[in-house]
Protein backbone atom coordinates (compact mmCIF):
# COMPACT_ATOMS: atom_id res chain seq x y z
CA UNK A 1 0.00 0.00 0.00
CA UNK A 2 1.32 3.44 -0.91
CA UNK A 3 0.28 6.99 -0.13
CA UNK A 4 1.21 10.20 -1.92
CA UNK A 5 -0.24 12.97 0.24
CA UNK A 6 0.05 12.50 3.99
CA UNK A 7 -1.29 15.13 6.41
CA UNK A 8 -0.91 14.88 10.20
CA UNK A 9 -3.00 16.99 12.58
CA UNK A 10 -3.04 17.20 16.36
CA UNK A 11 -1.03 18.42 19.33
CA UNK A 12 2.44 17.81 20.79
CA UNK A 13 2.10 14.04 20.33
CA UNK A 14 1.99 14.50 16.55
CA UNK A 15 4.29 17.53 16.38
CA UNK A 16 7.00 15.31 17.87
CA UNK A 17 7.72 16.93 21.23
CA UNK A 18 10.21 14.79 23.16
CA UNK A 19 12.09 13.74 20.01
CA UNK A 20 14.49 16.65 19.40
CA UNK A 21 16.25 17.19 16.09
CA UNK A 22 17.71 20.69 15.55
CA UNK A 23 17.89 20.15 11.77
CA UNK A 24 14.09 19.96 11.43
CA UNK A 25 11.31 22.55 11.62
CA UNK A 26 10.45 23.41 15.25
CA UNK A 27 13.54 21.37 16.21
CA UNK A 28 11.53 18.13 16.33
CA UNK A 29 11.30 14.80 14.53
CA UNK A 30 8.63 12.55 16.06
CA UNK A 31 6.68 9.48 15.01
CA UNK A 32 4.83 11.23 12.15
CA UNK A 33 8.11 12.30 10.52
CA UNK A 34 9.40 8.75 10.95
CA UNK A 35 6.27 7.37 9.26
CA UNK A 36 6.57 9.91 6.43
CA UNK A 37 10.21 8.95 5.87
CA UNK A 38 9.12 5.37 5.18
CA UNK A 39 6.13 6.34 3.04
CA UNK A 40 8.28 8.64 0.92
CA UNK A 41 11.01 6.14 0.06
CA UNK A 42 11.11 5.61 -3.69
CA UNK A 43 8.08 7.89 -4.15
CA UNK A 44 9.26 11.08 -5.89
CA UNK A 45 5.76 12.60 -5.85
CA UNK A 46 5.22 11.98 -2.12
CA UNK A 47 4.34 14.97 0.04
CA UNK A 48 3.97 15.29 3.81
CA UNK A 49 2.44 18.08 5.90
CA UNK A 50 2.33 18.26 9.69
CA UNK A 51 -0.08 20.88 11.04
CA UNK A 52 0.12 19.81 14.70
CA UNK A 53 1.02 22.34 17.40
CA UNK A 54 1.87 21.48 20.99
CA UNK A 55 -0.56 22.38 23.76
CA UNK A 56 -3.61 22.53 21.50
CA UNK A 57 -6.94 21.32 22.83
CA UNK A 58 -9.52 19.75 20.54
CA UNK A 59 -11.43 22.88 19.50
CA UNK A 60 -8.32 24.88 18.47
CA UNK A 61 -7.06 21.85 16.56
CA UNK A 62 -10.32 21.67 14.62
CA UNK A 63 -10.55 25.44 14.16
CA UNK A 64 -6.96 25.85 12.96
CA UNK A 65 -6.04 22.58 11.29
CA UNK A 66 -9.12 20.88 9.87
CA UNK A 67 -9.82 23.18 6.91
CA UNK A 68 -6.13 23.43 5.88
CA UNK A 69 -5.87 19.64 6.06
CA UNK A 70 -8.89 19.17 3.80
CA UNK A 71 -7.56 21.79 1.38
CA UNK A 72 -4.36 19.76 0.92
CA UNK A 73 -6.44 16.92 -0.59
CA UNK A 74 -4.68 14.15 1.35
CA UNK A 75 -4.95 10.44 0.73
CA UNK A 76 -3.79 9.71 4.32
CA UNK A 77 -4.66 11.69 7.45
CA UNK A 78 -3.62 10.93 11.03
CA UNK A 79 -5.61 12.55 13.83
CA UNK A 80 -4.73 12.75 17.51
CA UNK A 81 -6.71 15.22 19.59
CA UNK A 82 -8.41 15.48 22.95
CA UNK A 83 -5.71 14.46 25.43
CA UNK A 84 -5.10 18.05 26.53
CA UNK A 85 -8.83 18.40 27.20
CA UNK A 86 -8.97 15.21 29.28
CA UNK A 87 -6.20 16.50 31.54
CA UNK A 88 -8.22 19.58 32.49
CA UNK A 89 -10.03 19.64 35.87
CA UNK A 90 -13.41 19.45 34.11
CA UNK A 91 -14.28 18.07 30.69
CA UNK A 92 -17.45 16.99 28.88
CA UNK A 93 -16.10 13.87 27.17
CA UNK A 94 -19.36 13.14 25.34
CA UNK A 95 -19.42 16.65 23.90
CA UNK A 96 -15.72 16.45 23.15
CA UNK A 97 -16.01 13.30 21.05
CA UNK A 98 -19.18 14.57 19.39
CA UNK A 99 -17.12 17.40 17.91
CA UNK A 100 -14.32 14.96 17.14
CA UNK A 101 -16.81 12.74 15.30
CA UNK A 102 -18.02 15.65 13.17
CA UNK A 103 -14.41 16.34 12.18
CA UNK A 104 -13.87 12.72 11.17
CA UNK A 105 -17.02 12.93 9.07
CA UNK A 106 -15.58 15.90 7.20
CA UNK A 107 -12.22 14.20 6.71
CA UNK A 108 -13.82 10.93 5.60
CA UNK A 109 -15.67 12.84 2.89
CA UNK A 110 -12.30 13.56 1.23
CA UNK A 111 -11.80 9.85 0.58
CA UNK A 112 -8.55 9.83 2.53
CA UNK A 113 -7.50 6.89 4.69
CA UNK A 114 -8.10 8.02 8.27
CA UNK A 115 -5.96 6.92 11.20
CA UNK A 116 -6.98 7.79 14.75
CA UNK A 117 -5.47 6.94 18.12
CA UNK A 118 -6.80 5.90 21.46
CA UNK A 119 -5.24 7.61 24.47
CA UNK A 120 -2.60 5.73 26.45
CA UNK A 121 -3.52 3.75 29.55
CA UNK A 122 -2.35 5.69 32.63
CA UNK A 123 -2.95 2.72 34.94
CA UNK A 124 0.77 2.25 35.45
CA UNK A 125 1.39 5.85 36.47
CA UNK A 126 0.76 7.15 39.98
CA UNK A 127 0.59 10.65 38.50
CA UNK A 128 -2.09 10.05 35.87
CA UNK A 129 -3.88 6.96 37.26
CA UNK A 130 -6.75 8.99 38.80
CA UNK A 131 -7.78 9.98 35.25
CA UNK A 132 -7.91 6.40 33.96
CA UNK A 133 -11.70 6.32 33.82
CA UNK A 134 -11.79 9.45 31.68
CA UNK A 135 -9.26 8.00 29.27
CA UNK A 136 -11.20 4.73 29.03
CA UNK A 137 -14.48 6.50 28.24
CA UNK A 138 -12.80 8.71 25.66
CA UNK A 139 -11.28 5.65 24.01
CA UNK A 140 -14.57 3.79 23.73
CA UNK A 141 -16.22 6.80 22.12
CA UNK A 142 -13.29 7.24 19.72
CA UNK A 143 -13.48 3.58 18.71
CA UNK A 144 -17.20 3.98 18.02
CA UNK A 145 -16.58 7.08 15.93
CA UNK A 146 -13.81 5.31 14.03
CA UNK A 147 -16.13 2.43 13.13
CA UNK A 148 -18.77 4.89 11.91
CA UNK A 149 -16.36 6.61 9.54
CA UNK A 150 -14.22 3.64 8.52
CA UNK A 151 -11.15 4.98 10.27
CA UNK A 152 -8.20 2.81 11.26
CA UNK A 153 -7.44 2.76 15.00
CA UNK A 154 -3.94 2.70 16.46
CA UNK A 155 -4.66 1.33 19.93
CA UNK A 156 -2.23 3.21 22.17
CA UNK A 157 -4.26 2.01 25.18
CA UNK A 158 -3.19 -1.62 24.71
CA UNK A 159 0.52 -0.93 24.16
CA UNK A 160 1.73 -2.01 27.59
CA UNK A 161 5.38 -1.30 26.85
CA UNK A 162 4.60 2.37 27.37
CA UNK A 163 4.38 1.69 31.09
CA UNK A 164 8.17 1.67 30.91
CA UNK A 165 9.30 5.26 31.51
CA UNK A 166 12.29 4.73 29.23
CA UNK A 167 9.91 5.28 26.31
CA UNK A 168 9.07 8.73 27.63
CA UNK A 169 10.76 12.10 27.77
CA UNK A 170 12.11 13.40 31.08
CA UNK A 171 9.01 15.59 31.40
CA UNK A 172 6.86 12.42 31.85
CA UNK A 173 4.27 13.96 29.50
CA UNK A 174 5.67 13.29 26.02
CA UNK A 175 7.20 10.33 24.25
CA UNK A 176 10.97 10.25 24.02
CA UNK A 177 12.85 9.14 20.86
CA UNK A 178 12.34 5.45 21.65
CA UNK A 179 8.63 6.08 22.24
CA UNK A 180 8.23 7.95 18.96
CA UNK A 181 10.07 5.21 17.07
CA UNK A 182 7.86 2.55 18.64
CA UNK A 183 4.74 4.53 17.69
CA UNK A 184 5.94 4.92 14.10
CA UNK A 185 6.37 1.15 13.90
CA UNK A 186 2.85 0.65 15.26
CA UNK A 187 1.32 3.09 12.77
CA UNK A 188 3.06 1.47 9.80
CA UNK A 189 2.17 -2.04 10.97
CA UNK A 190 -1.45 -1.03 11.50
CA UNK A 191 -1.56 0.40 7.97
CA UNK A 192 0.06 -2.72 6.56
CA UNK A 193 3.01 -0.76 5.14
CA UNK A 194 6.25 -2.77 4.80
CA UNK A 195 9.21 -1.15 6.58
CA UNK A 196 12.57 -1.86 8.18
CA UNK A 197 12.18 0.24 11.33
CA UNK A 198 13.48 -1.35 14.49
CA UNK A 199 12.89 -0.38 18.14
CA UNK A 200 15.55 1.93 19.51
CA UNK A 201 17.65 0.63 22.39
CA UNK A 202 16.37 1.64 25.80
CA UNK A 203 18.76 3.38 28.15
CA UNK A 204 19.10 1.57 31.45
CA UNK A 205 19.22 3.70 34.56
CA UNK A 206 20.92 2.70 37.78
CA UNK A 207 18.45 1.95 40.58
CA UNK A 208 17.68 4.95 42.75
CA UNK A 209 17.45 5.00 46.50
CA UNK A 210 14.21 6.14 48.06
CA UNK A 211 15.80 9.50 48.83
CA UNK A 212 17.02 9.88 45.23
CA UNK A 213 13.57 9.02 43.90
CA UNK A 214 12.06 11.67 46.18
CA UNK A 215 14.53 14.29 44.98
CA UNK A 216 13.88 13.37 41.36
CA UNK A 217 10.12 13.68 41.87
CA UNK A 218 10.50 17.05 43.59
CA UNK A 219 12.64 18.30 40.69
CA UNK A 220 10.01 17.09 38.21
CA UNK A 221 7.20 18.87 40.08
CA UNK A 222 9.16 22.12 40.20
CA UNK A 223 10.53 21.98 36.68
CA UNK A 224 7.67 20.40 34.73
CA UNK A 225 4.40 20.03 36.62
CA UNK A 226 4.15 23.50 38.20
CA UNK A 227 4.92 25.37 34.94
CA UNK A 228 2.32 23.19 33.16
CA UNK A 229 -0.34 24.00 35.78
CA UNK A 230 0.59 27.69 35.73
CA UNK A 231 0.06 27.85 31.96
CA UNK A 232 -3.38 26.28 32.39
CA UNK A 233 -4.36 28.73 35.13
CA UNK A 234 -3.23 31.73 33.10
CA UNK A 235 -4.80 30.57 29.83
CA UNK A 236 -1.47 30.17 28.07
CA UNK A 237 -0.12 27.28 26.03
CA UNK A 238 3.32 25.91 25.25
CA UNK A 239 2.38 26.32 21.58
CA UNK A 240 1.55 30.02 21.75
CA UNK A 241 3.28 31.83 18.90
CA UNK A 242 4.30 28.64 17.10
CA UNK A 243 3.42 27.85 13.51
CA UNK A 244 2.90 24.32 12.15
CA UNK A 245 6.28 22.80 11.39
CA UNK A 246 5.22 21.57 7.92
CA UNK A 247 2.24 23.65 6.74
CA UNK A 248 2.40 22.48 3.12
CA UNK A 249 2.89 19.15 1.40
CA UNK A 250 6.57 18.64 0.66
CA UNK A 251 9.04 15.76 0.36
CA UNK A 252 10.85 14.66 3.51
CA UNK A 253 14.48 13.55 3.66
Amino acid sequence: MSFQRYVAIGDSFTEGVGDPDPTRPNGLRGWADRVAEVLGRGEPSFGYANLAIRGRKLDPILDEQLAPAVALEPDLVTVYAGANDILRPKVDIDGLVERYDAALDRLAATGARLVVFTAFDPGGSAIYRPLRGRFALYNELVRTSARTHGATVVDFWTMREYRDWRYWDADRMHLGPAGHQRMAIEVLDTLGVPHDLQPLPLTDRPPLTRAEQRQENIAWVRGMAIPWVHRRLTGRSSGDGLDPKRPALAPID
